[in-house]
């Protein structure tokens, strides 16, 4: 087998992995606040249920730093875990503290497939090359989207969904796990990894995902409460997603320049995108122009902070699952908690208040920790 072959090979099962994961992604966070919704949930209730799964991503790196190791067979442990949580959601759904803890497995399962596929791709890859495999993963967050806004009609159908998709995901991520060869026989030494080092950093990235709570949680319910149909939404969110992948594919040369300037950048236009939905909740045209700088705001911000982690630490693997764990997890999570109880006409606008601190501690950063972009 050629090293040409091999590589397409390798991408293809990434791209496959990256496809499924994300349309599992887009089934959770766009269609289940909806569906809790409609059986009954309270907006905080639906808050809570979505602290469970990111505050488990932000427990789980701390396992693997004081004992645990992240290699093939654990992922693969994860994988199937992940499956064996959207079946219990079935059974659990209509039972808010079963549900809760049916969220708290299918979160710690997911925080750790995601780290270890991501490195196994930055190690193969290289920065112009894997935003053109991840943006797969964004092609599924947008076909499911589309999909199930038009099908979506009970419960049943996105249950079916989301076991059907972490099945798939499973059998491609099994097969992506194969090919960490240049990390499987390396431990690497955690003893040396503190987050205090750059602290401010770390505060940056977990306010800055703490400002999507009201996004990811509540943007599907906040725009039909301003008399937005589900279909129209599910094209802001595909809409989003689409300026996502533009960015992932064309974001290589923006990527070799300072990337602590970049970060910078997509954390004020993240503020800028929550203060367009306050002012103009409801108004789709504004609306869809907020969606479209998801391109900054997500795709170029995440790929610039991935790529900047690589230079801040040696051990490459728990610095990802770190980064999962504290932006998309603590970060998330809290958000969730935030988003739910603030829920109301004045989401958004703290949303953006919540973007502009993320920006004062990366002025921080820079100024007490070094620029190492």
């Amino acid at each position: 087998m050629t090293i040409t072959t091999n590589k397409f090979i390798i991408a293809s099962v990434l791209a496959s992995y990256y496809f499924f994961y994300f349309a599992l992604v887009g089934v959770y966070i766009v269609f289940l606040p909806k569906i809790l919704i409609d059986l009954g949930y309270s907006p905080f209730e639906v808050g809570i249920i979505y602290a469970a799964a990111p505050f488990m991503r932000f427990i789980v790196p701390f396992l693997f730093r004081y004992g645990l190791v992240l290699h093939y067979k654990n992922y693969l442990y994860s994988l199937l875990l992940t499956v064996g949580a959207t079946i219990i959601f079935w059974f659990t759904i209509d039972s808010f503290w079963s549900y809760l803890l049916a969220n708290l497995l299918f979160g710690a399962t997911m925080g750790i497939s995601l780290p270890y596929v991501e490195t196994i791709a930055l190690s193969h890859l290289s920065k112009s090359h894997y935003g053109k495999i991840r943006l797969w993963g964004s092609i599924g967050f947008m076909v499911i989207v589309l999909w199930l806004g038009k099908t979506l009609k009970e419960p049943n159908s996105g249950l079916i969904a989301l076991v059907v998709i972490a099945s798939l995901t499973l059998i491609f991520g099994a097969i992506a796990g194969r090919f960490d060869t240049s990390l499987k026989n390396q431990i690497e030494d955690s003893s040396t990894f503190y987050l205090r080092t750059y602290m401010w950093f770390w505060l940056s990235l977990l306010l800055m995902q703490m400002s999507f709570g009201g996004f990811y949680n509540f943007f599907t319910i906040y725009q039909e409460s301003h008399g937005v149909s589900l279909e129209i939404i599910s094209w802001m969110w595909s809409f989003g997603v689409i300026c996502e992948i533009l960015m992932l594919y064309f974001q290589g040369p923006l990527l070799q320049r300072n990337l602590l300037k970049i970060i910078q950048f997509a954390t004020l236009i993240t503020a800028l995108r929550w203060f367009i939905l306050y002012l103009f909740a409801g108004e789709v045209g504004f609306v869809f122009f907020a969606q479209s700088l998801h391109a900054i705001s997500f795709a170029l911000y995440h790929t610039a902070a991935i790529s900047y982690l690589l230079l801040l630490y040696a051990q490459k693997k728990l610095a990802q699952q770190f980064f999962l764990g504290i932006a998309f997890g603590l970060g998330g999570s809290l958000g969730a908690i935030v988003a739910g109880k603030l829920y109301g006409d004045n989401l958004f606008l703290w949303q953006g208040i919540i973007a502009l601190f993320s920006l004062l501690a990366l002025v921080l950063s820079e100024k007490k920790e070094g620029n190492r972009g």
